[in-house]
């Protein structure tokens, strides 16, 4: 039965490699003739690209613009979305639950830190402050007799103790309820405007309800989330252009931190830029567009990057070359170092002087003649 098995697998063995061979040289060949396709497209650009050059012999020359290459800075940025906060823009609740007698303010109301807002109905508190007023008066009266017959020697001084402790225990109760009455007047815990009122007079105020909603703007900061690729690059102090699109302004002002946590959900990690607001333009939660400048280089050769194409070779453009008597567009290839706002740094192709083409460039091949305007 074994031998049997063995004589089974082996021929199917052998007809799997057989395949995995075959398929390997259908691979080979179709590859090629994929190079030898690109081989021929590559001649019969080339061939195109003669027969124009030899047509535009005996037709009029290309008319194009072409500016000269000087040292020019290069400038690139990192550029995020960020958020307006403001740490003080706080919902206040009071400290006590009660009935609301009082609301002492009007939204949009410029308040000083102490201002009272609100109060809460204290009628039960005032009616026990009242009795331990009265007790105390009396204890006080008793106390006071007390000592002075202590001081004679005259009485126990269990009872001088009685006296004083009942004293003192009033006193600090009587502190208690004045502290829990002064806890039902809902007050502004710093200068700032009354952006919201939540409750109405005569409801049930607790401190799990929100009272009203107090904002001072004077001071905001933006916070955004920065890629974990530009940790090296962006440092507190470095200065960052600030866009507020919604209300057309434009400001500049320093990083003040970057956080020490990269955010594990998306590879980020926070700044934040801290900003004086007097004319209260900036607001909480309006979208920001941050730029930081992460790379400059201050004599470069930087082009517009719409006169850069590409093909099987690389990145290339056409610069005007003079050739005996005619003056040529040249097509030359490139190396982009970086790329932004429109404009490219050249690393490698190009040398200062060179002419480029920059207008009329999509009307030119290689050899073309052209004539500048």
């Amino acid at each position: 039965m074994k031998h049997l098995i063995i004589a089974c697998i082996i021929p199917l063995l052998f007809a799997c490699s057989a395949q995995n061979a075959k398929e390997n040289e259908n691979k080979a060949e179709q590859l090629k003739e994929y190079k030898s396709e690109l081989v021929l497209l590559k001649e019969k650009i080339s061939d195109l690209e003669n027969e124009i050059k030899n047509a535009s012999d005996d037709e009029e020359t290309i008319n194009v613009l072409v500016e000269k290459l000087t040292p020019s800075k290069f400038e690139h940025y990192i550029q995020i979305t960020g958020n307006v906060e403001a740490d003080k823009n706080i919902t206040i609740t009071p400290e006590t639950a009660g009935n609301i007698i009082s609301i002492d303010v009007t939204e949009g109301q410029h308040v000083n830190k102490g201002d009272i807002l609100g109060k809460l109905n204290t009628s039960q508190i005032q009616q026990q402050i009242d009795e331990v007023k009265t007790n105390l008066a009396l204890n006080t009266t008793i106390f006071e007799r007390q000592s002075r017959l202590w001081n004679q020697k005259i009485g126990s001084e269990i009872e001088y103790l009685q006296a004083k402790t009942n004293k003192e225990g009033l006193e600090r109760k009587l502190e208690g309820l004045e502290a829990q009455k002064d806890m039902a007047i809902i007050k502004a815990p710093f200068n700032g405007i009354v952006d919201e009122i939540h409750q109405k007079k005569g409801e049930l105020a607790s401190p799990s309800i929100p009272f009203a909603q107090l904002v001072n703007i004077d001071n905001v900061y933006v916070e955004g989330d920065v890629s974990e690729s530009f940790l090296p690059y962006i440092k507190a102090g470095e200065l960052a252009a600030l866009d507020f699109p919604a209300i057309n302004y434009q400001t500049e002002a320093k990083i003040y931190r970057t956080s020490n946590v990269i955010d594990p959900g998306n590879r980020s990690f926070k700044i934040r830029i801290n900003l004086t607001n007097p004319k209260h333009l900036i607001k909480p939660n309006l979208i920001s567009v941050v730029k930081i400048k992460d790379y400059e280089v201050k004599d470069a050769i930087v082009i517009p990057s719409i006169i850069i194409k590409k093909d099987f070779e690389g990145n290339y453009l056409y610069v005007a070359k003079q050739e005996e008597k005619h003056l040529v567009a040249r097509k030359t290839y490139v190396n982009v170092s970086k790329t932004y706002n429109n404009v490219s740094l050249i690393e490698s192709g190009l040398t200062l002087g060179d002419q480029i083409i920059t207008e009329g460039y999509s009307q030119v091949v290689n050899g073309s003649l052209i004539s500048t305007k």
